[in-house]
């Protein structure tokens, strides 16, 4: 029997963590050793994601005292960070120290904004404090796994959710030179990506049935998103971003306009997609329109595109929680322990959620 993998989540009880957690249920082998949740310590799992009791009917969630003591006791164990950004740093930091000293190696893949920046002021610039642990920035990679090829850090930063539907859609066209540097990009997300505390604005009833757009063209993930499709195609890229709040509760969909360098009608930009991506297990290049409900609940990326010859029009539609956040950094966390990429993360879309 192939042995499994001792698996930890921290930053319990958010939309991410819950996802994380459904994902771990169902994976071969990866499983769970402890969720951290400091503010519910003691508590059932299942009070938090109800919809996980059949998964998880007598976990609790553990202190932080609890995890230090699994990361020194396990040889080895995925660690999936989900504590919010400004958090995670120094809470990854402090159980990386606890591995060190009781020589463990343990493997992260952090789904916060700490990690995924190259420098400490590069971070401080969008995040308007100080980073949790500059030391460790070196020790991270921040990507999505179609866009690096070989690993040469310890442990992964995963890209937002955003940033994720977006660099699908945009790298492709600067890597392969179809477009100049300068892109446009419209995006709608579902109410999860507001996080789990309603606020006014995201909370969903007052979202519901409506459309907005929100920080126009002054989104903190577009230094990211600049930043990832660089180390991704070597072009320096200039992307103007309008993110707009749908009226769904899952879900990504993203439109990407440039301008082409050289006339190319839509079936040869679809091709040069097609192309490029061929050797992505997640990722599908259609003939029509993406859809959201053909890919909610799944690791799976939808992406077509447009052309009139002078402009291109790239549409990616992802899940948020899962392709964009929890279902990326398991397929991260899969290379990593040299598992396949596509282990535990093949369910297709329910389809009428």
């Amino acid at each position: 029997m192939t042995a499994k993998i001792p698996t930890i989540v921290l930053g319990g009880t958010g939309y991410v963590a819950g996802e994380l957690l459904r994902l771990i249920a169902g994976h071969p082998r990866f499983e769970l050793a402890g969720i951290l949740s400091d503010s519910k310590p003691g508590e059932p799992v299942a009070r938090a994601f109800p919809h996980l009791v059949s998964a998880y009917p007598d976990t609790v969630f553990s202190s932080q005292a609890d995890i230090e003591k699994l990361i020194t006791e396990l040889p080895q164990c995925a660690v999936f960070s989900a504590a919010p950004h400004g958090v995670s740093a120094a809470l990854i930091d402090g159980l990386l120290r606890c591995a060190e000293r009781a020589g463990t190696k343990p493997r992260v893949v952090d789904i916060s904004a700490d990690f995924r920046y190259s420098s400490a002021e590069a971070y401080k610039a969008v995040y308007k404090h100080d980073h949790g642990a500059p030391e460790r920035l070196r020790e991270f990679s921040c990507a999505v796994p179609e866009h690096l090829q070989t690993l040469t850090t310890p442990h992964v930063a995963h890209p937002g959710c955003f940033a994720t539907a977006t660099l699908l859609a945009s790298v492709p066209l600067l890597a392969l030179g179809l477009t100049a540097p300068t892109l446009f990009v419209s995006g709608v997300t579902g109410s999860t990506g507001s996080g789990r505390k309603p606020v006014d604005g995201t909370h969903h009833p007052v979202r519901h049935s409506d459309l907005y757009s929100y920080n126009a063209l002054t989104h903190r993930h577009v230094p990211e998103i600049a930043a990832c499709a660089r180390a991704a195609s070597g072009v320096e890229a200039d992307f103007s971003f309008v993110p707009h709040s749908g009226p769904f509760a899952r879900g990504i969909h993203v439109t990407v306009q440039a301008p082409l360098k050289a006339s190319r009608d839509t079936a040869s930009v679809i091709g040069a997609l097609r192309e490029y991506y061929a050797r992505a297990p997640f990722v599908r290049v259609t003939d029509g329109a993406p859809r959201v409900k053909d890919v909610a609940t799944t690791n799976y990326a939808q992406i077509s595109a447009a052309s009139n010859g002078r402009t291109v029009a790239v549409m990616c539609a992802i899940d948020n929680l899962n392709k964009g956040a929890a279902g990326g950094a398991v397929q991260w966390m899969n290379r990593m322990f040299g598992l396949p990429e596509t282990e535990g993360l093949t369910a297709p879309a329910p389809g009428w959620t």
